[in-house]
């Protein structure tokens, strides 16, 4: 292998110009770069850090590979790059099908700049989606954590990013579940029922908003808002607390430059809350089972209605094994729970979500007890919330790591919470990572007859429409300039 930190070595990561830059000439290539690779920075990430991170790989990697989401859309470049591949190939080009297969993408920001990237990944239906890394720029970093990229905010300068590199040639490629999520209501005959987000971000960043007039879901006579999600959609007492934490952000960013500083923040405003003496300061109409009825299907089944212990204030629907900077509520239950609950490890490819329960904040923390779990609800593979009439004029939501309020009609017993599996998008990930695939020949399978190429999959992806598989991540824009993507974290 070329030396640590060599232009050989440097060079195994290079996209020639020509395919960066469809308007340059051809140039000659001796050697297949072994892991060609796009990079996106969210330069307001991390307080400084984003900025730094960008200038390093600028310095080491072509300028035309290396984009500051602050001033392109991810769409953009990915539908251009690959219009050029195409074209190339179909012109004879020898090295443009080679790009396209060993292509990877690395996107530096917070769990909502990940998230972003891979909706955008998931909507173009690329004919071969490249694999993404994540650097950990945010608060709570899930989606590099559950993939072996750590939850601390890295090194910037260049030496680190050398490390990732190397890292990121070495990693293995995993695939991942992607989720959607609708709700629905009648439309109000007064009043504003949009979701109150207390970040001011443009339409197509939001994780859940309300789609349009012209989209095939929208129904005469109702509000429907949709989103999608990677990592968790929890509602209750988790998501009040987020809130409450981008709300202050909001108001004081001054504040909130230190990753350090922002975690004790979160502390401290679950502390104020009330949550660690929920019982007391907290009405039971906030409890999951007095505000829903909750519905699940296993897999290709019946609807059937889910047992919610009254003292449970927060419900999590878990898609991957890392959540609030790193805890896992699932856990891995043993042996007699695999049996006699017919619950299995949290698989990041198996179609199914975890559903866990929280009674308070004191419960949470036994998340940071060895084998310390969370009440286990169910798996499922799609998940109904039925809201009860009158039980409440809000709740609070939040879609990895972005809360929302969403307010509710009093005198309506119609509004409805869906969630039904959209598809997978390639990750990579280090071989020691958390994250497991129920594939992995080194995992003993719990899934009877389930070997992935289930046709019965196909048929009820089908059976939920095509409207229902985009994230609505992929419409290309350029972001506002009033608006502050350190937000997007």
């Amino acid at each position: 292998m070329a030396e640590y930190g060599s232009f050989r070595f440097l060079k195994q990561f290079h996209i020639p110009d020509y395919i960066l830059l469809p308007s340059s000439k051809g140039e000659a290539v001796q050697d297949i770069p072994a892991c060609p690779v796009l990079v996106f920075i969210n330069s307001k990430s991390g307080g400084q850090l984003g900025g730094d991170l960008l200038i390093s790989y600028r310095s080491l990697l072509k300028k035309n590979q290396v984009f500051d989401l602050g001033e392109v859309a991810p769409d953009d470049v990915l539908r251009r790059l690959y219009l050029t591949l195409e074209t190339l190939k179909l012109n004879g080009d020898e090295l443009a099908p080679k790009i396209q297969e060993r292509l990877k993408i690395i996107v530096a920001g917070g769990d909502g700049t990940a998230g972003w990237l891979l909706g955008v990944v998931c909507d173009l239906k690329l004919s071969q989606p490249p694999p993404i890394a994540t650097v950990p720029l945010g608060t709570g970093n899930n989606l590099p954590f559950a993939f072996g990229w750590g939850k601390k905010n890295p090194g910037t300068d260049k030496n680190s990013v050398l490390s990732f590199l190397d890292q990121v040639m070495k990693a293995k490629e995993m695939e991942i579940d992607s989720w959607h999520i609708l709700m629905r209501m009648k439309a109000p005959t007064e009043g504003s029922f949009e979701p109150i987000a207390p970040l001011e971000l443009p339409h197509s960043l939001h994780a859940f908003s309300r789609v349009s007039a012209a989209d095939t879901l929208n129904r005469e006579g109702f509000h429907t808002f949709r989103g999608g999600f990677w990592n968790y959609f929890s509602m209750g007492m988790d998501a009040q607390v987020s809130y409450a934490f981008h709300s202050e952000r909001k108001l004081h960013p001054e504040k909130f430059k230190n990753q350090l500083v922002n975690q004790s923040t979160y502390a401290k405003l679950g502390c104020s809350q009330g949550w660690f003496a929920a019982s007391l300061f907290h009405p039971s109409s906030r409890n999951i089972a007095q505000l829903a009825k909750v519905k699940i299907m296993k897999r290709h089944g019946e609807w059937q209605d889910l047992h919610i212990p009254h003292s449970i204030r927060s419900i999590v629907c878990l898609n991957l094994p890392s959540f609030s900077g790193g805890l896992n509520p699932w856990g891995t239950p043993n042996k007699n729970k695999t049996r006699d609950r017919d619950l299995t490890p949290p698989y990041v490819d198996d179609g199914l979500l975890e559903v866990v329960g929280f009674r308070d904040a004191w419960h949470g923390l036994v998340l940071l007890a060895p084998n310390g779990h969370g009440t286990r609800l169910a798996q499922a593979h799609r998940i109904r919330f039925e809201f009860h009439k009158g039980a409440t004029d809000h709740t609070f939501m939040r879609i990895d790591g972005e809360p929302w309020k969403q307010p509710l009609p009093v005198d309506d017993d119609t509004v409805v919470v869906e969630i039904s599996h959209l598809c997978q998008v390639k990750m990579l990930a280090t071989h020691d990572c958390r994250s497991k695939s129920f594939r992995d020949p080194s995992i003993p399978s719990t899934h009877e007859g389930d070997d992935g190429n289930d046709s019965n999959d196909d048929e009820e992806e089908d059976s939920v429409g095509e409207e229902w598989r985009k994230f609505g991540a992929a419409e290309t824009f350029k972001i506002p300039d009033e608006v502050d993507l350190s937000h997007l974290s």
